[in-house]
């Protein structure tokens, strides 16, 4: 495998910002985790206390054993937040949320499946989750950055 830069500039006609980005990589890496590893942690926050509203969720949404699923569940959003949030694991935690949100999409997002006045919102939440689906990608590639977990225990 290849060593791949972690920084790879634009093509000349659009590389006005190529500075600016290869001097704020880490910064903008560590920002990154942040906001995806919050939306992460503080959903998984919620479903924790109040875990009788998820379970009847889960109930609605006619999942198998909702009452033992939704500790798993949770325990998935908050333990994988942190590990995005502090750069822990980063490329492991990366591809869990992405795995985590296909199988949210597939259980709580088929917006087709939806009353037609709650299909909007069914549908903002999967573009959502793909969206976020396509950060965690991108921090699989680039990893946690100096600014994280990672790069200390790397040091150490």
């Amino acid at each position: 495998m290849a060593n791949q830069p972690a920084y790879n500039p634009s093509p000349a006609m659009f590389a006005g910002t190529d500075a600016i980005a290869g001097r704020s990589f880490d910064a903008i890496v560590l920002i990154s985790r942040i906001l995806i590893g919050w939306l992460m942690f503080t959903n998984g926050w919620a479903k924790l206390m109040n875990m009788p509203a998820f379970v009847t969720y889960l109930i609605n949404l006619k999942v198998p054993a909702p009452g033992f699923w939704a500790w798993p569940a949770m325990a998935a959003e908050v333990g994988l937040g942190a590990a995005l949030i502090l750069g822990l694991a980063t490329r492991y935690a990366s591809l869990a949320t992405f795995v985590y949100l296909i199988i949210t999409i597939a259980l709580a997002h088929r917006y087709w499946e939806y009353p037609a006045a709650q299909q909007l919102g069914q549908y903002t939440n999967f573009l959502k989750n793909l969206a976020i689906m396509g950060g965690t990608l991108l921090l699989f590639v680039t990893g946690a950055g100096r600014f994280s977990v990672d790069a200390w225990l790397r040091r150490r």
